[in-house]
């Protein structure tokens, strides 16, 4: 027997599964922005530990607390966030740092930071995710990295000088940037990321900001001394790798040799 379908019905069925993926749609908009402030805080909280909480003293925890901003974190999580990195509140950071070494998909080096308050917890998922299937596998890697200060920074005048602005900030080289390769770089303002010795970040760091420059990432990093030849399948396959990695709550940084 079959059944008459009644004018409109059509439309209203795919109505309803267009609502239905919207709401499923806004779900994972903020399932993302969730993470996206929980790093962002707990970026500010390690930031606050590892240098205190003056942010002029402080330009890891300025860059955090500016990226915090534009992404709408309340003035009151970011106060919360830096008391308890610095100890000054009630409830103080048991945060940990932890780094775990390994290669994506093609053999191509990573470096992996987290933070965590339960290593028992952190190290096996993050095992698990390099195990996972064909994707990756754990393993000493470091001497294939620069351990380095990094400082990404963008001035207004499209036509700068980054080479003159990196010897006189004191920086040992410079690359450009552009908003695709960092998207807190505008489209129309010079772009640059700066490579100093870890302990000159912050002195850097101020002298970029005191002198046109806008200061979006401060920090002590990982970069790759070379880089792996991949072709478009092939660094497809790294990147969704890379992405399982980040999404995991506790990383914070991921450092790989992909370009």
């Amino acid at each position: 027997m079959f059944g008459i379908a009644r004018p409109g019905a059509a439309a209203t069925l795919a109505g309803l599964m267009g609502r239905q993926w919207l709401h499923a749609k806004r779900a994972i908009v903020n399932l993302k922005k969730g993470q996206t402030v929980g790093k962002l805080v707990k970026e500010m909280t390690v930031a606050a530990k590892l240098g205190g909480a003056d942010l002029h003293a402080n330009a890891r925890l300025y860059a955090a607390v500016e990226k915090a901003r534009k992404a709408s974190v309340t003035r009151e999580v970011i106060e919360r966030a830096i008391a308890k990195g610095a100890g000054t509140g009630g409830d103080k950071s048991s945060l940990e740092h932890v780094v775990f070494e390994g290669y994506a998909p093609h053999k191509v080096p990573v470096i992996v930071e987290a933070y965590t308050d339960n290593h028992q917890r952190t190290a096996p998922e993050i095992r698990a995710l390099f195990r996972k299937g064909i994707l990756g596998q754990s393993g000493s890697n470091k001497f294939l990295f620069d351990h380095v200060g990094l400082v990404e920074a963008h001035h207004a005048d499209a036509g700068v000088d980054r080479e003159a602005a990196a010897i006189e900030a004191g920086a040992n080289d410079f690359e450009a940037l552009t908003h695709e390769q960092n998207d807190d770089i505008p489209v129309d303002r010079a772009g640059a990321r700066f490579i100093t010795e870890r302990s000159a970040v912050h002195a850097v760091s101020a002298w970029l900001s005191q002198h046109g420059w806008t200061v979006v990432t401060s920090e002590i990093g990982y970069l790759a001394k070379t880089y792996p030849a991949l072709d478009d399948a092939a660094r497809a396959e790294v990147g969704e790798f890379l992405q399982a990695l980040e999404d995991h709550d506790d990383i914070q940084r991921v450092w790989a040799a992909v370009k």
